[in-house]
């Protein structure tokens, strides 16, 4: 089910030359890669005996939320901003080496979000089952390779503007866990200082989860 949004009054709203700028030129989308702290993390989700892929999905998506500029959309030439977001996720089938693209809506709790996608996973039998929905964030991982760089496929729509994130696998350096992670968006809605607040929100998060709990 769509989210509900607002139109956006082009006339008032302060992108609109920044949009303009953006949203027909070939390649509107650009990526940022970084190295993200996941000690704090790993430990948690290892305590919780919970994915660690879906686990992060989730982590991603709760604090990309909170961030207004991953929540807007084109709708034909209309730009609109979504309330909230849900998540698409590829999911590897170990025996085949396939992956499908499996729709979850966000949870409240972390908890709640692992168990229904991991559900989902299990019981969804068709790899691409129905067309991406606007109202995503879209999430893949390459849990492989330590990479240093990574490219998504590219759908030819530049009115396409549906947060991208990839990581890769986390590695050990100085006593610390890192991982490589990559947010790919639209500039004609989301600009650099937009991502830097993402990451700073996001390794937060993970940092502090557990803690509350800890002190109880």
């Amino acid at each position: 089910m769509a989210h509900e949004y607002v139109k956006i009054d082009m006339e008032t709203w302060k992108r609109k030359a920044h949009c303009q700028r953006f949203m027909d030129i070939v390649q509107p989308q650009y990526r940022i890669g970084v190295e993200l702290d996941v000690t704090n993390f790993k430990s948690y989700i290892k305590e919780k005996h919970l994915s660690f892929t879906l686990a992060f999905i989730f982590a991603v998506s709760n604090c990309a939320n909170g961030i207004e500029e991953l929540r807007y959309r084109f709708i034909g030439d209309s730009v609109v901003l979504y309330g909230s977001i849900d998540t698409v996720f590829t999911y590897l089938d170990a025996e085949t080496e396939l992956f499908k693209f499996v729709s979850v809506p966000m949870q409240d709790t972390m908890d709640k979000y692992v168990q229904l996608a991991a559900m989902s996973a299990k019981n969804q039998k068709e790899y691409f089952p129905e067309p991406v929905e606007n109202d995503v964030f879209m999430f893949s991982a390459l849990p492989w390779l330590s990479w240093t760089q990574v490219s998504n496929t590219d759908y030819g729509d530049n009115r396409k503007a549906q947060p991208r994130f990839c990581w890769g696998k986390y590695f050990e350096r100085a006593g610390r866990y890192w991982m490589p992670f990559s947010v790919q968006v639209h500039h004609s809605f989301v600009d650099g200082i937009h991502i830097a607040k993402l990451m700073e929100k996001l390794q937060c998060y993970v940092n502090e989860l557990g803690k509350s709990e800890a002190k109880q």
